[in-house]
């Protein structure tokens, strides 16, 4: 039985068709991460499974029961916001406790499931502080705290640390694989950070425009993506694209990620740097090709190159990948 499952799921509003038929499955226990560019459906993806809008088409299915009709309070979802959206007059354990209590849970399990998550979540000395007491990063930890008492079929997450700054992301990111691992349960998690969705994931759905471009492991997209497209949306620096000429391939566009790039005396890349990053770990270089083209070359740790100087550059052929003129991979 699967923990989610959508069959032709389509959205619109008014005559705008915002998702265009998402079909997709996920195990129990797996973690889904949606990313995508700005308005590619994402956010309203997620907010259908959770029942907050309507699919005008298609069919969702939690833990093998048909909910496309059914109110998000009877999903079995729970869903951590960006807004952490807690109650200001109510303390940590108030803003956990809310919800059972209004589900007429007796007080000793609402007591047991606050103590665990609080537990969990090393929110044990901060249970009587209210929301304005907390740190950011501390509010998002009660956000999921109260996701976690409800003991849901499904979690759902909608970008949640889009509002902590990167030390307390990387933290928390920790902290929801950890839980993940511990919890078990099958995690949705909506992010524009491919930080997130790559170390995150057990599976990554890209999106574009409404639809699904490519799902599968981390490693399988950045690795094997299907199009031009995905390839260009995963990795940090972006994978650079070159008119295939330039590499001696007709007819199609090819792309190098830029760790597959280096420099070698009389290589068929040359040009000049035009700008450099340096940062510390790594060497990100952008050089200005002879023909007009701009390329990123990443180089692990730190290298002496600086703006104006004259370089050139190699790769492995078997790191190239090839495009067809519609963008769809060649292989």
């Amino acid at each position: 039985m699967t923990a989610l499952s959508l069959e032709n799921a389509r959205k619109s509003f008014g005559e705008v068709e915002v998702l265009k038929g998402i079909d997709l499955a996920v195990e129990p226990g797996e973690f889904v991460v949606f990313v995508g560019p700005s308005g590619c459906g994402k956010s309203t993806l997620l907010r259908v499974i959770a029942g907050l809008e309507d699919a005008s088409a298609g069919t969702v299915r939690i833990g093998g029961r048909d909910v496309t009709r059914t109110p998000p309070a009877r999903r079995g979802i729970a869903m951590v916001f960006q807004s952490y959206a807690l109650y200001p007059h109510l303390d940590v354990e108030g803003n956990m406790a809310l919800g059972l209590k209004q589900a007429g849970e007796p007080r000793a399990v609402i007591a047991e499931r606050i103590a665990t998550a609080a537990r969990m979540l090393s929110l044990d000395p901060y249970l009587k502080r209210r929301p304005a007491e907390l740190s950011g990063g501390q509010r998002q930890r009660v956000a999921i705290g109260r996701a976690i008492v409800r003991k849901p079929d499904l979690f759902l997450f909608d970008e949640p640390l889009s509002n902590l700054d990167a030390a307390l992301r990387m933290a928390m990111r920790v902290e929801i694989a950890r839980l993940h691992r511990e919890l078990g349960r099958a995690m949705i998690y909506v992010t524009h950070d491919q930080t997130e969705a790559m170390t995150l994931a057990d599976r990554i759905v890209v999106m574009r425009d409404g639809r699904i471009e490519q799902a599968g492991a981390p490693m399988t997209l950045y690795n094997d993506p299907d199009n031009l497209f995905v390839a260009g949306f995963l990795g940090a620096p972006s994978m650079n694209f070159l008119s295939a000429a330039r590499i001696g391939v007709a007819g199609v566009t090819a792309g190098i990620r830029p760790e597959h790039l280096g420099f070698a005396a009389g290589g068929p890349l040359a040009g000049t740097i035009s700008h450099v990053e340096r940062l510390g770990s790594d060497t990100n270089l952008l050089v200005a090709l002879d023909s007009g083209e701009i390329v990123t070359v990443r180089l692990f740790g730190q290298h002496p190159q600086s703006v104006g100087e004259a370089v050139a550059l190699a790769f492995d052929p078997a790191h190239v990948l090839r495009f067809d003129a519609e963008g769809r991979r060649l292989r």
